[in-house]
């Protein structure tokens, strides 16, 4: 695995795929800068070398070129995170990136366009990956967030650079902070799996099930679960059609020795609202009109339990409607779990949407080990894939 630390980019252009795909407000104002802080150990490794660097990046969804989506909105906050002028080229192929890559001295920053503004992007365009080339000497990819895709400036550019291509320290942390879970996590190895849907977890949890030795499932996939094994959910969130899937992971992580953990009581709930009325049920004898929304006491305490007794621990999806403050303690109780034992030295993972966004509303994100920034990518790599922009730098 070729990685920053293999290079000295002295008097070399670095072009590097960053992910600065930020959220921003109404007036077009970045409201997290987390992920250009993300990318900053690579900038700064490249910028002490004596290199300069040129930076790549998409930005929303845009059809075309559209004003909102233009990557100018974050020049500001990309020099307040490196304290360094960002210089800014007003499309990111054509001659006005050439002309501003060409005079790019050591030290300095460029920052193109939006690639999504031209279509050749997503396709995976092979003239536009080209013409993407021509602007730096050493290919740099350091966006996670979009390892999984197969577009011109994280997979098909790289072939541009036979030997001149490394990940960036971003990725590469990413890339082995799965592997320490998958792979050579110490053992005993837990995966918490939450959300809504078997569905949208049904690669990962047969791709983990044999590199794990317990599984926590939490969050909605619960009912299927425990309706399948004949008990009452109430009106509780169940995928009907994968009820025979979910009896048969339970087997297969039986005949595997893999211990599942499910709730054994819910915080329920007659509406799916903050002011709801609540109750705690056993999670199998829920009342019809009501539904389950949070793991309830008996749950959390065995949950901890499990937690505190493993050494590897990844955690994917909530344990309940954190979004509604009445249903966020399971998550944040699970939140404390996994920083005690993270504490006591045990390797902590957390990596999907809603499980990024609990451990920063709720404080965790500093006691954990490793905070993930992609979230398809975590997917696809837990469900066992090779992403596209991880095998072209490896090829």
């Amino acid at each position: 695995m070729k990685t920053l630390n293999d290079f000295n980019f002295k008097d070399k252009k670095a072009l590097i795929r960053v992910d600065f795909n930020v959220p921003l407000d109404d007036n077009l104002n970045v409201t997290d800068t987390t992920r250009i802080v993300s990318a900053k150990p690579t900038i700064i490794k490249i910028l002490e070398d004596g290199g300069s660097c040129i930076l790549m990046s998409h930005l929303g969804r845009p059809k075309g070129v559209q004003p909102e989506f233009s990557l100018q909105h974050i020049v500001d906050d990309i020099e307040d995170v490196f304290g360094v002028e960002v210089k800014f080229a007003s499309n990111c192929i054509g001659e006005e990136a050439e002309t501003l890559a060409n005079t790019l001295q050591p030290g300095e920053i460029l920052l193109l366009e939006n690639l999504r503004f031209h279509e050749e992007e997503k396709k995976g365009d092979l003239n536009f990956a080209q013409q993407l080339s021509r602007l730096g000497d050493v290919y740099v990819n350091d966006a996670f967030g979009t390892a999984h895709r197969a577009h011109a400036s994280t997979t098909i550019v790289a072939q541009f650079f036979p030997e001149q291509k490394c990940f960036g320290h971003l990725l590469a942390k990413e890339i082995e902070s799965i592997q320490k879970v998958l792979d050579y996590g110490e053992k005993p190895v837990l995966a918490v799996l939450g959300g809504a849907k078997v569905s949208s977890k049904i690669t990962v949890i047969e791709n983990i099930l044999d590199k794990v030795d317990h599984l926590i499932i939490g969050g909605g996939m619960t009912f299927t679960f425990i309706k399948a094994q004949g008990g009452n959910i109430g009106d509780s969130i169940c995928e009907d059609d994968k009820m025979e899937l979910a009896l048969e992971i339970l087997k297969q992580a039986e005949a595997k020795g893999v211990k599942i953990h499910l709730p054994l009581d819910v915080i329920a709930a007659d509406a799916f609202s903050n002011d709801a009325n609540t109750q705690i049920c056993d999670v199998n004898a829920i009342p019809n009109g009501w539904q389950g929304l949070d793991a309830g006491p008996k749950s959390l305490e065995v949950f901890n339990d499990v937690v505190n007794t493993c050494k590897t621990i990844l955690w994917n999806g909530p344990l309940g409607v954190f979004e509604l403050e009445s249903f966020a303690n399971g998550t944040i109780a699970l939140g404390d779990s996994i920083a005690e034992s993270t504490e006591n030295g045990a390797f902590s993972l957390v990596g999907g949407g809603d499980s990024v966004a609990a451990v920063k509303q709720f404080g965790f994100k500093d006691k954990v080990s490793y905070v993930s920034t992609g979230g398809g990518a975590m997917l696809e790599s837990l469900e066992g894939k090779t992403l596209p922009g991880i095998a072209a730098i490896m090829n």
